[in-house]
């Protein structure tokens, strides 16, 4: 189901923490692109490896402990789609098992699950990264990011370090039980379907129609929870994205459109030249007021 996430409808706004509580049972999310997900994730490991995975030296315990985790977790809320076993998971209808023995353990759990996998540890100037498997970023680089506090990974968000956000943040992370699951979304729009996006990008300008047949709504949905034994912090990042071109079938098209408008309206200079939409805000607000009278004729 297309747009099954949608941020921009008022529930929370924009460049905000919008943290909230979630159950165990919807950590993670496999969905119909489960093992198209997959196989790109696969194609990227073989093809790029350094650009995807790193992970420090003394990480090997906190890995293994998301790899137990995830199994745990497929095997008790997802066993329609996964066969976990002690030494293997297999997918229900499809030629493709995970060997679990395989090291590094962050490795083998990214490639079980459409989520991107960051563990994030204290240091002195706060968390920092210090392993990923990131393959499907939103213009941000794994090899730029890597190592880094928090203050450095958002150092290009607008007002994350200059105002109250980075400190909540930082109390959430100091915070966080073990008991807890934590999830928030983002929302941005793309010029294509890509999932591995390391690099900005910027909406061009063009006709409000040509442009609407190419462009995507992509949807963060990341997850926070700390690593029992280790105390390290989990950091999933799941993609949606949906071309804007379905809005045209999608029940309520009218109503989406508006809301996404309105928040795209809404954004100060630097958040739309955060989300490059610097250029491209007037015509994608023009696609979207006639997708939404559209609806209403």
């Amino acid at each position: 189901m297309p747009f099954k996430h949608r941020p921009y409808d008022g529930s929370s706004q924009p460049f905000t923490v919008g943290l909230k509580p979630i159950d165990e049972e919807i950590w993670l999310e496999a969905d119909s692109h489960l093992l198209a997900h997959l196989a790109e994730k696969d194609r990227l490991i073989a093809a790029k490896l350094p650009a995807v995975f790193r992970a420090e030296k003394d990480t090997e315990a906190a890995q293994h402990e998301v790899l137990q985790l995830i199994c745990d977790n497929l095997s008790r809320y997802n066993s329609s789609v996964y066969q976990v076993s002690p030494d293997r998971v297999s997918f229900t209808g499809a030629n493709r098992s995970v060997a679990l023995q395989n090291d590094p353990a962050l490795l083998t759990a990214a490639r079980l699950v459409q989520e991107d996998l960051v563990i994030m540890r204290p240091g002195l100037d706060g968390y920092r990264l210090v392993a990923a498997c990131l393959c499907f970023p939103s213009s941000w680089s794994l090899a730029e990011k890597y190592g880094q506090s928090m203050t450095g990974i958002h150092e290009s968000v607008p007002g994350f370090n200059g105002n109250r956000m980075g400190q909540m943040v930082a109390r959430v992370f100091e915070n966080l039980s073990v008991d807890q699951i934590l999830c928030r979304f983002n929302w941005s729009i793309y010029p294509d379907g890509q999932l591995h996006h390391p690099e900005a990008r910027q909406i061009p300008v063009g006709s409000s129609e040509a442009l609407l047949a190419k462009m995507f709504l992509r949807v963060e949905r990341q997850t926070l929870r700390r690593l029992p034994e280790s105390g390290d912090i989990l950091f999933t990042i799941k993609i949606h994205h949906d071309p804007l071109s379905a809005l045209n079938g999608c029940s309520g098209k009218s109503g989406v459109a508006l809301q996404l408008r309105e928040q795209l309206l809404a954004l100060d200079a630097d958040q739309l030249a955060y989300k490059g939409l610097t250029q491209g805000r007037d015509v994608v607000s023009e696609a979207l007021e006639a997708l939404a009278l559209d609806a209403d004729c």
